[in-house]
């Protein structure tokens, strides 16, 4: 369960990380009194559980509060990578002297969680890993030890973080620990030029599993009703929206996840994360080629199957039937293999769909799904 940011910031703010000053609404006249009793000057920022507002054009700054009303009148109703902007956080802007970037997640292939460090916070920061990965450091953190002020500190020396962020390093991992996170992030953590350590923005996913013992979030999820991920929740999928134009399905976490990396080694980006575990009936099909295919971002859709307990003819006849039902308007790349992948392979061939093409291999399934997507 994701929060918005406003959500993180009270959270932060409960555990002792400053922030800036803030209020939420949805309305744009309001927008103007918050602004007056925040001082005038403001920055006006959508509230969506996605990244990349900023360059979305949904974090502003507004001089006064007529301005403010202005710019959370453009920004409310906004579309941000599937999800509709339903509320605006107005915050005090402050004297930025430094940004950095610090998170914890959860890593379950090792049984611990990492720390996430760099000097170098702000907007392009995944420019950053990409470009200079050096600049980027990753601690593993022992759940047992946890994070004490003395393991936040070599956190800090290794990233090269000021003295002033260890405090925060060890506040966050409170959060993480008694919130039942899985994942804390705040990026901008900055420094002013005042001298101040503050969260700038904040980003928490809670356990699912938790949610008994987290019932106070999500009451006001306003956004819930209009996002891919909210939709594909409510047909019961395992659906994550990423930013790139390769839309994923595929039946395994483990195979969904190899396969967003061959992807991305082909020079294109995943658009999602979409796993239909060992389930591949037509409606499962359907349910998931629709929520794909209503994202504008996706160029072209790669269908990755292992054939186990369901068989690849199982899925060819789902994929068939959910053909019948959702109108294909993207060009569709599959790959079956596995138990009775031949006779999957041929029930796709005898359908002979205009826009669906078969590929054997994993790695020229990629290759293939990625051309059509940047050529597209």
């Amino acid at each position: 369960m994701d929060l918005y940011e406003h959500q993180a910031r009270e959270l932060f703010a409960e555990h002792g990380i400053s922030v800036p000053r803030a209020e939420v609404t949805d309305s744009p006249k309001e927008a103007r009194d918050i602004a007056r009793r925040l001082g005038g000057r403001v920055v006006v920022k959508a509230q969506v559980k996605t990244g990349g507002r900023g360059k979305a054009g949904g974090v502003r700054l507004a001089a006064d509060p007529a301005a403010a009303e202005l710019t959370a009148r453009r920004i409310l109703g906004m579309d941000i990578k599937g999800h509709t902007v339903g509320t605006v956080m107005l915050a005090q802007p402050v004297d930025i002297e430094t940004e950095f970037y610090v998170s914890y997640v959860l890593d379950r292939a090792a049984g611990r969680f990492l720390a996430i460090a760099s000097a170098e916070g702000g907007m392009d920061i995944e420019e950053v890993a990409a470009t200079r990965p050096d600049a980027v450091v990753r601690v593993p953190v022992d759940p047992a030890r946890g994070v004490t002020s003395a393991t936040a500190g070599e956190i800090a020396e290794v990233a090269g973080l000021p003295p002033q962020t260890v405090d925060v390093l060890v506040r966050l991992w409170e959060v993480l620990v008694r919130e039942d996170a899985l994942l804390v992030e705040v990026n901008p953590l900055v420094r002013t030029r005042q001298g101040q350590i503050l969260a700038l923005d904040g980003k928490v996913t809670l356990d699912d599993n938790a949610r008994f013992r987290q019932s106070r979030w999500g009451a006001d999820d306003v956004e819930h009703g209009d996002s891919l991920e909210a939709t594909a929740a409510a047909k019961g999928l395992n659906y994550v929206k990423l930013d790139g134009e390769v839309g994923i399905i595929g039946n395994g976490a483990g195979l969904v996840m190899s396969t967003l990396d061959v992807v991305a080694g082909c020079g294109a980006r995943p658009a999602n994360f979409l796993d239909i575990g060992g389930g591949a009936s037509a409606r499962i099909m359907a349910d998931g080629l629709s929520v794909i295919l209503s994202d504008p971002d996706v160029k072209s859709v790669f269908v990755n199957v292992f054939g186990g307990i369901t068989a690849c003819d199982a899925v060819a006849d789902g994929i068939v039937q959910a053909l019948d039902s959702v109108r294909l308007t993207k060009p569709l790349v599959v790959r079956l293999d596995g138990n009775n992948a031949a006779r999957g392979r041929a029930i796709l061939d005898e359908h002979a769909h205009p826009l669906v093409e078969q590929v054997t291999t994993m790695d020229g399934a990629a290759a293939r799904a990625a051309e059509l997507a940047t050529t597209a």
